[in-house]
């Protein structure tokens, strides 16, 4: 299997785009990420180690790397969209707290292989999928 690095410069180089230091810094970054994460907090850590690289830059460069698999747009909440990197990784789905923007992963596979029965039956082929279960945390007592 090819490193993320391997596979972004290969990316890269099929859209004719540079492997910059800048777009190499933010992946770094990313990639130290456990969790997931918004352009701000990587703004905020790139920032902190010294590296001068513009909101705009790290936006443009999440985006290629959604669009090369490394990383996907996890949730859109409270207007800002969150990320975490996924290659190399098990797939997963996400339970979302509208009230306080809290992101659990969960994975099951019998919804994996319910998904991929209703596409045969449909006789659609799935290249991806994502499920988000939006709502609110029961809390006791409350």
């Amino acid at each position: 299997m090819e490193t993320n690095h391997q596979r972004f410069n290969r990316y890269l180089d099929k859209q004719g785009l540079k492997s910059t230091t800048e777009r190499q810094l933010i992946l770094d970054e990313v990639l130290a990420l456990e969790d997931h994460f918004e352009a701000e907090d990587l703004l905020i850590r790139l920032r902190q180690r010294g590296a001068r690289i513009s909101k705009g830059t790290i936006y443009r460069t999440l985006n290629l790397l959604v669009e090369s698999g490394l990383v996907r747009q996890v949730a859109f909440v409270d207007k800002h969209a969150h990320y975490e990197h996924v290659y190399g990784h098990e797939h997963h789905e996400h339970l979302i707290c509208l009230s306080c923007g809290k992101i659990i992963n969960f994975c099951r596979g019998s919804l994996e292989e319910a998904l991929v029965e209703i596409c045969e039956e449909q006789e659609f082929t799935m290249r991806s999928h994502k499920i988000e279960v939006l709502g609110y945390w029961i809390l006791p007592g409350v």
